[in-house]
């Protein structure tokens, strides 16, 4: 990716993601980014600079699937896996997936959650690409790795449009190469 991709994704992260103060609970600024989305060009540039996690210095693309988290992750990850052409792979909530499913609970800063990927979703020797809108504390990209690891896959790499640094969420995922299109330093 030219560094001109990155520049203009984080050139319209910067005029259209709109911080909303005390969403969905006091203390908490929620990074609304419907209005990047809806912005044909600027979600274009977006989806360009994810998609460079996914691909060699030549610009070939390294990765075999694109794995996104419910739900902001979807939004995201679909057109990334067509930019690569690769396949595209949903994580979703306990109880979402309709057939047989591989499971993997993971702490949240209040209590617990799971996550499920279908049992043939990722093949073995598959290579897999994390994409997300947010990394925050990393738990939901630990256990989307150990889910693709359980099924056979190779992650190699994460893709998200925002780290929240102070949150330390590279610590869960610390030999993995992370792609952040913004890191924010210290909350709002």
């Amino acid at each position: 990716m030219g560094t001109s991709a990155l520049e203009a994704a984080r050139e319209a992260m910067a005029r259209l993601i709109i911080d909303v103060p005390d969403f969905p609970e006091p203390g908490v600024v929620f990074k609304d980014i419907t209005p990047l989305l809806a912005d044909h060009r600027a979600f274009e540039a977006t989806i360009e600079a994810l998609a460079s996690a996914g691909r060699d210095e030549s610009g070939a693309s390294v990765v075999d699937k694109v794995v996104g988290m419910e739900a902001r992750g979807f939004i995201l990850a679909a057109p990334v896996a067509l930019a690569l052409g690769a396949g595209f792979v949903p994580v979703r909530k306990a109880g979402k997936l309709p057939r047989d499913t591989h499971t993997e609970s993971y702490s949240l800063e209040y209590g617990q959650a799971s996550l499920e990927l279908h049992h043939d979703a990722v093949q073995p020797g598959d290579r897999v690409l994390l994409v997300d809108d947010v990394l925050a504390t990393g738990g939901t990209a630990a256990a989307t790795r150990r889910l693709v690891e359980t099924c056979g896959g190779t992650v190699v790499g994460i893709a998200v449009l925002i780290e929240l640094a102070f949150l330390g969420g590279r610590g869960a995922v610390p030999d993995l190469p992370l792609l952040a299109v913004e890191t924010v330093a210290a909350p709002n």
